[in-house]
């Protein structure tokens, strides 16, 4: 009895030692989680945010969605203009009719017409035509009266050189007249010695 005890005991202890050798020659499942947490860094969650045409009419903002490119998250009052002078249905049918190239000017007129509509309801975009089209008018009456200025001061000059180059034409003529009209030099006479008098071979070189 005492034999099957002792036997007992041993294995006991035996099996003891191998789970403990076990254990310190294989890591810990804590040990493998935090190991594999350093190793892999954590994903960043994406949250999809529905556009701001969505937004506002609470509706589930679709993968294709046709408002999504030009009415984002960020600009909410750009969407609240148009939708209040268009409407939704209206913006989207005609963005679905034209081709891609083009929706985001029709969407940029849509604004602005939308804004002209808030801040003049009676005549709304055609008023700041109207407005444009009459700075306009001003501006070319200027242009055309500082051009009229312009041409009777380059007129008022040619004039005035006309005037300074016949003057000058004038005053040279009468510089040659008066000197045409100085004497002539008389010549030198002197007398030899058989007092006979005789010209200076200057004077008479003037009449060969």
């Amino acid at each position: 009895m005492i034999t099957g005890c002792t036997e007992n005991s041993t294995t006991t202890s035996a099996a003891a030692a191998a789970a403990e050798a076990a254990a310190e020659g294989s890591p810990s499942s804590s040990s493998l989680s935090h190991a594999s947490s350093i190793s892999s860094p954590p994903q960043p969650a994406i949250i999809l945010s529905p556009c701001a045409a969505c937004k506002i009419l609470r509706r589930r903002c679709a993968e294709k969605c046709v408002l999504a490119p030009y009415f984002p998250p960020t600009e909410p009052v750009k969407f609240t203009i148009a939708h209040r002078v268009f409407g939704a249905s209206n913006i989207i049918k005609l963005l679905q009719e034209l081709p891609d190239d083009q929706r985001a000017d029709a969407v940029n007129s849509m604004v602005y017409e939308a804004n002209a509509r808030v801040r003049d309801p009676v005549y709304g975009c055609a008023g700041a035509i109207c407005q444009l089209q009459k700075q306009i008018s001003e501006l070319q009456g200027e242009l055309a009266k500082a051009q009229a200025q312009v041409l009777n001061m380059q007129c008022q000059n040619a004039n005035l050189f006309e005037l300074i180059y016949k003057e000058m034409a004038a005053t040279q003529v009468l510089l040659h007249h008066d000197d045409q009209q100085q004497p002539a030099a008389m010549p030198n006479i002197y007398y030899d010695n058989s007092s006979n008098f005789c010209l200076d071979d200057s004077f008479l070189g003037l009449w060969t």
